[in-house]
């Protein structure tokens, strides 16, 4: 079992940089691939980006790469994901979750979520 909490959401003007974390209960943590994903109002979730169990692979959506960056710290149970450049259509609730492969975009291939947290972007 693995719980997770997300910070570091707010509410920002467009151009400003987040950086947003989540930290992992449990042993487990340096075994799991982790991801971030977003919902918008009225949208669906969408897989932002993830990173492998070592940290030494990352992949993200075509939409942010080169402003977000996905990092990990295993001896803080810790995932970050660094927002540059935000933009308007970057707000939404930020989650992560849990996986077994830092390939999967689908929802349904992560096994453990956090609650999210808000980011908002005022143009």
């Amino acid at each position: 079992q693995v719980q997770l909490v997300e910070s570091g959401g707010g509410l920002v003007q467009a151009g400003a940089s987040l950086r947003l974390s989540c930290t992992a209960s449990g042993r487990t943590f340096s075994t799991y691939a982790m991801g971030w994903f977003r919902q918008a109002p009225g949208k669906e979730r969408e897989f932002v980006a993830a990173i492998n169990w070592s940290g030494g692979n990352t992949y993200y959506a075509d939409s942010v790469k080169g402003r977000f960056t996905i990092s990990r710290d295993n001896a803080k149970n810790t995932v970050y994901l660094q927002i540059n450049s935000l933009k308007p259509e970057d707000t939404a609730v930020y989650s992560c979750a849990a996986g077994r492969s830092y390939t999967y975009t689908q929802l349904t291939k992560y096994d453990y979520w956090g609650q999210g947290t808000q980011v908002t972007v005022s143009s």
